[in-house]
């Protein structure tokens, strides 16, 4: 059972469902970490943050945006996934800067496509911190993708796509290549075998990983997408207005931002794990090895 479920190969919709899954568990995380990164004066902590939007709004609060959250991992996680899974059929990936420069176009593919959904995740999560005459009010991320593409122009969908794919291409590498390999390395060793404990093991490092590769662009992003129209000139004029706060306003957020991260993470390869050992599918020569067995 252990080499089968080795050697079997994910489906390419696996990624985009597992992240799903994963998202809907760390979603109220994600809300606070896009708070924090936008507060300008950056004086409200993260249980401050906590207590003041269940006072106010109620812990259903925490869950605004969530359906845009899983437009997102539907549209983002599903290309770099199976880009990634597909390229590695096709290209002896055993070395790793192999690896890293699969996920690094697979994960620029993801953050392009995934960019629109990442734009009203921001705003949807952003909106209920705002006073009611200024909120954007969309129903739905479908609704949230119609008014933004009707009210200011297609163009405004792909708002922040530059520093989106940018993080995309640093998530994509820290996770998927990373975890590839660290999973490689222990696997090699006579203390690891193939299960949810090296699985755990090995996407908590991966997660490490990602936090302190894509904080600061992150946090760039999320500005940029959350901004008025003609608020920042360009990436640049956003990175000289946040480098007013000092060094640290490009880690606004990390707490949060790793407390989501890393369970993400870990939940992320867990199912995809899962998935791939019960719904995954074997080689074509694993097949032929089981039907001569058979003969």
């Amino acid at each position: 059972m252990a080499s089968n479920k080795e050697k079997r190969i994910a489906r390419w919709y696996f990624g985009g469902l597992a992240s799903a899954g994963a998202a809907c568990c760390t979603h109220p995380l994600d809300l606070l970490k896009v708070h924090l990164q936008t507060q300008q004066e950056g004086k409200m902590t993260l249980l401050a943050l906590t207590k003041n939007i269940v006072k106010k709004q109620g812990v259903l609060a925490l869950y605004n945006g969530l359906s845009a959250s899983l437009l997102r991992q539907l549209t983002y996680s599903t290309t770099r996934f199976a880009l990634y899974e597909i390229a590695k059929q096709h290209v002896n990936a055993d070395s790793f800067y192999k690896k890293v420069a699969i996920a690094a176009v697979s994960g620029a593919a993801g953050g392009f496509v995934g960019t629109p959904a990442d734009m009203v995740n921001v705003r949807m999560q952003n909106d209920i911190k705002l006073p009611l005459e200024q909120r954007r009010n969309y129903k739905h991320a479908v609704d949230g993708l119609y008014r933004v593409y009707r009210e200011e122009g297609v163009a405004r969908l792909f708002s922040g796509a530059s520093t989106a794919t940018s993080r995309a291409v640093l998530m994509t590498i820290g996770q998927l290549s990373f975890y590839d390999q660290i999973k490689m390395m222990v696997l090699r060793t006579s203390w690891f075998k193939d299960n949810m404990t090296t699985h755990f093991l090995c996407s908590l490092m991966a997660g490490v990983t990602v936090v302190l590769m894509t904080q600061p662009v992150d946090v760039i992003k999320t500005r940029l997408m959350n901004a008025k129209p003609g608020e920042y000139k360009s990436i640049l004029d956003c990175v000289k207005h946040t480098a007013k706060g000092g060094p640290l306003a490009f880690y606004k957020g990390v707490v949060p931002s790793g407390i989501r991260l890393l369970p993400a993470t870990i939940l992320l390869f867990i199912f995809y794990e899962k998935l791939r050992e019960y719904f995954g599918y074997l080689p074509p020569d694993e097949i032929r090895k089981k039907i001569d067995g058979l003969r």
